[in-house]
């Protein structure tokens, strides 16, 4: 087909439709509620090659990213001889995925008039693998869930009921388990149906001219955008929790003519629990870091991805080898961005923000009847997992978000779908005042929690948190955030990151962190202040000592408040 530069860029358009629609057929079919509630999920379509060509909005980029490595291992795994219409390929190696057994990776090959195009790919994040639970508590990969090497979970139609039945015979939530994996399946084939109409529509026999017309634009913009910067290096280094004790994370970014480099050399060794990172995922969020940095609005694909370039030396923590324990892969990956940015703000000033809460603020609950008496004939066992997110680091011109997962992406659940997952009761659950840091722009608030069980029930709670002892740094003079902290409602201190028991009747309390602040906080516009006071951000005392806000003003505001004139 010889196309016009109009029509490939609504066929580009087309095909980023393709995949979120995709993706929003996994959000609606999906048991798990990591997928249908938070969006823990990435969906793409492939060449022939395996070279992702577009990607949908709905997703996080340590799925998405690491997924375009993923279809490449698909193909040299499953043969280019063996590949036929009707066939769902599917993992969730830690190392040909997207870096951890958790994450259930589907590939499907695309087909069109009976000829092989390309392949559809979705990742989801499921509740229950098997093996300890999602948690950090694992000494090797082996303990960690079943592990599913790249194999067909159906031949040309038919699928393989005899892993189906290994599955549903390791996990904890079979339904849950199988129900995604068909959800996944479906999506792929959803995207496989819209792809095929949209090639009729336009008269393609198959997706070469298309692909090479978005991967020819995509690189030249992004050599483009690469080509204004300094041709310089700078480091970045960060401190933060680990597991028993604390993690370096060190990079050196180099901008070259035409690529940029970030190199991980000096970083901490691996953990003996889980929270070591496979390369594929911190390239994943290493080069999400440099690309909003640089070229936010290119659309992910190989072309754009190409020019960043990775790299981590073996047996340090974001570049762990089989079989170390990979299962809270995020905490660590999730503060890779910024460390990235830390480098970055030396060499583009006034671009990137300052530190946020990073990892996602998740927790699991194992749920069972009590032990201690007996218990009601309705309870049950059950995991639920629930994610929440911490506050955003401010950036150079605007506050840090409140309460958002960055770099994430996925979103924080609602209460009532935590509720409704298993017996659990949330209490509490609302932004942290003063938790986001002091600046000329205000980190982001963190959010309170309390979680408990429902009558009858004990749990075991599985904390994923860091922040705890060396919270978000502000830049540029500015506030730090406030810190992660964690504890029982009988005063016992829990930690933040293992397996830890709560009996019937107790409570955990959680309050998590906030994001760094940037600027000077003498050079916050005063009205700013005030709205913040106004709405709770900030308490009094944070508005006089942090800001220099009179008590007179203060005193206004607060009287604003009690008599209605300020809602």
């Amino acid at each position: 087909m010889n196309a016009s530069s109009v029509a490939y860029q609504v066929m580009w358009n087309r095909l980023i439709s393709v995949v979120e629609e995709q993706a929003q057929a996994l959000v609606r079919t999906a048991f798990s509620t990591s997928v249908r509630e938070a969006g823990d999920l990435s969906a793409g379509v492939y060449n022939a090659d395996g070279l992702m060509i577009a990607q949908a909005v709905t997703g996080t980029p340590g799925h998405v990213n690491a997924m375009a490595d993923a279809v490449a291992h698909f193909i040299r795994r499953i043969g280019r001889g063996n590949i036929h219409q009707g066939d769902v390929y599917i993992t969730n190696d830690p190392w040909e995925g997207t870096g951890h057994l958790h994450d259930i990776t589907i590939v499907s090959p695309a087909f069109h008039g009976g000829r092989f195009v390309g392949f559809f790919a979705c990742t989801a994040h499921v509740v229950d693998i098997g093996g300890r639970g999602f948690g950090a508590d694992a000494n090797s990969v082996y303990e960690e869930g079943i592990y599913i090497p790249i194999m067909k979970f159906a031949a040309q139609g038919t699928v393989d009921k005899t892993l189906v039945s290994l599955l549903r015979g390791n996990v904890r939530e079979p339904d849950q388990l199988v129900g995604d994996i068909y959800a996944l399946a479906s999506c792929n084939e959803i995207g496989q149906r819209r792809l095929s109409e949209m090639m009729t529509e336009f008269g393609l026999d198959d997706l070469t001219s298309v692909a090479d017309y978005i991967f020819d634009n995509s690189r030249r913009a992004t050599l483009e955008a690469i080509a204004k910067l300094p041709r310089e290096s700078a480091s970045g280094e960060m401190r933060i929790d680990g597991y028993a004790t604390p993690i370096d994370l060190r990079c050196r970014v180099t901008i070259a003519a035409d690529h940029i480099a970030c190199d991980f050399s000096g970083t901490s060794g691996p953990d003996p629990k889980g929270i070591n990172v496979p390369l594929v995922y911190t390239k994943a969020y290493a080069c999400y870091a440099l690309k909003c940095a640089v070229a936010a609005e290119i659309p992910n694909n190989a072309a754009s991805l190409e020019p960043f370039r990775i790299t981590a030396p073996e047996n340090t923590i974001v570049n762990a080898v089989h079989p170390a324990p990979v299962a809270l892969r995020h905490v660590i990956g999730h503060m890779i961005p910024d460390t990235v940015f830390a480098a970055l703000d030396q060499l583009l000033p006034a671009t990137v923000p300052a530190e946020g809460a990073g990892c996602l603020c998740n927790f699991q609950l194992s749920l069972r009847p009590r032990n201690d008496a007996p218990a009601p004939a309705s309870a049950r066992r059950s995991e639920v997992l629930a994610f929440n997110s911490g506050g955003a680091g401010a950036r150079p011109t605007v506050d840090g978000l409140n309460a958002t997962a960055f770099p994430s992406g996925v979103r924080t659940m609602p209460v009532e779908a935590t509720e409704h997952a298993g017996p659990v009761i949330i209490w509490r659950k609302e932004l942290r005042p003063d938790s986001g840091g002091a600046g000329t722009m205000r980190g982001g608030l963190g959010q309170y929690m309390e979680v408990g069980a429902k009558e009858g029930h004990e749990f075991d709670f599985s904390a994923m948190f860091d922040r705890v002892h060396h919270p978000a740094r502000g830049r540029q003079a500015a506030g730090h955030g406030a810190p992660t902290t964690i504890k029982r409602s009988d005063g016992k201190e829990m930690r933040g990151k293992g397996k830890q028991f709560v009996p019937h009747g107790a409570r955990v309390f959680l309050a998590f962190p906030g994001g760094g602040g940037y600027g000077p906080p003498a050079e916050r516009d005063p009205e700013m202040v005030k709205r913040d006071l106004a709405r709770g951000y900030i308490s009094a005392q944070s508005a006089a000592l942090d800001y220099g806000l009179s008590d007179i003003v203060i005193a206004a505001v607060l009287h604003a408040i009690k008599t209605g004139e300020i809602e």
